[in-house]
């Protein structure tokens, strides 16, 4: 019996299905409206049943029978696409667009350089970078706008896969020429009353505000930003000790003024930074090839612009 329907008009449903209105998935997939609705119509007509409720002025919803054939036809588009990786996976390819998120603090040091060294291995692949905090991060891997994330162990949600790359211990960054800066280590004791730059972002600042809080100490917040370049210049320049976990390879401030980094002492739960995934039954090659290629990477402690603890 032949198909009532191409993968082509699968496609436009879903499409509507999801955006709401035809105008938007339009947009979404490069198509003119006039197309979209042409192959809804078709379908309806196919189908012998109305797939959408059209409300004027307020885009469209699903009919309970078009619920059931939207969900059926994205099982099939997943499974068309899931036959085109394993065909990939034959022949030992990993080809196609990739789209890779990296929290905001890490992707100046490794997104573009990771980029280079994984199309240098992989000339066929075709990356994106986006950054963002890490609530951005998982919005994003759940609206399938990003395939991986580079991004830390905080707050992940079920739906998604972190596998763990490096684990990063917190520690301290004093001004060169601060009294404490020629110790081997330091701890929070060490630091109580002294002006603190905090960085604040989403989640980091719990995440650094736990410590003092478990160690029965309240900072003296002098500064606050949310930028990882900032908070390293304002504490080359004397305004207060900053807590990070990103272990730069040098000790430059942005501006050239010099820092020293100590390790900071105590029972501190340390920052796990991998690679974060929508779960799914089946990874695409490309996706698969990326995860091995930074893995590699971690593993030889390659990770670019990052040194170990």
């Amino acid at each position: 019996m032949p198909l009532r329907f191409t993968f082509r008009q699968l496609e436009y449903l879903v499409a509507v299905g999801d955006a709401g209105t035809i105008a938007l998935a339009a947009q979404r997939i490069n198509v003119s409206s006039p197309s979209i609705s042409a192959a809804i119509s078709q379908l309806e007509a196919e189908f012998g049943t109305p797939l959408f409720v059209r409300h004027h002025a307020q885009g469209l919803t699903l009919t309970p029978g078009g619920q059931r054939i939207f969900n059926e036809a994205k099982r099939i588009l997943h499974s068309a696409g899931a036959l085109n990786d394993l065909a990939s996976d034959i022949a030992d390819l990993a080809r196609g667009p990739i789209g890779v998120g990296s929290l905001i603090t890490v992707a100046p040091l490794v997104s573009a350089s990771v980029r280079r060294s994984f199309e240098a291995a992989f000339p066929d692949a075709d990356v994106t970078l986006r950054e963002g905090h890490q609530v951005d991060l998982l919005r994003m891997l759940g609206r399938a706008e990003i395939d991986v994330a580079i991004t830390y162990d905080l707050e992940i949600p079920k739906d998604i896969v972190f596998e763990p790359l490096v684990s990063l211990p917190p520690y301290v960054m004093l001004p060169r020429d601060h009294p404490l800066a020629g110790r081997a280590s330091l701890s929070l004791q060490d630091l109580a009353g002294a002006p603190m730059v905090l960085l604040d972002m989403p989640l980091s600042r719990e995440y650094f505000l736990s410590m003092f809080q478990s160690a029965g100490i309240r900072p003296v917040i002098a500064e606050r930003t949310s930028d990882m370049s900032v908070s390293r210049s304002l504490v080359a320049n004397g305004f207060g000790f900053g807590l990070n976990n990103i272990h730069i390879k040098t000790t430059l401030a942005p501006d050239g003024e010099p820092l020293s980094c100590l390790p900071l002492n105590g029972d501190h739960r340390p920052m796990v930074l991998g690679l974060a995934t929508k779960r799914a039954e089946h990874r695409p090659r490309i996706v698969a090839a990326f995860h091995d290629h930074v893995k590699e990477l971690a593993d030889a402690g390659a990770l670019p612009g990052i040194t170990g603890p």
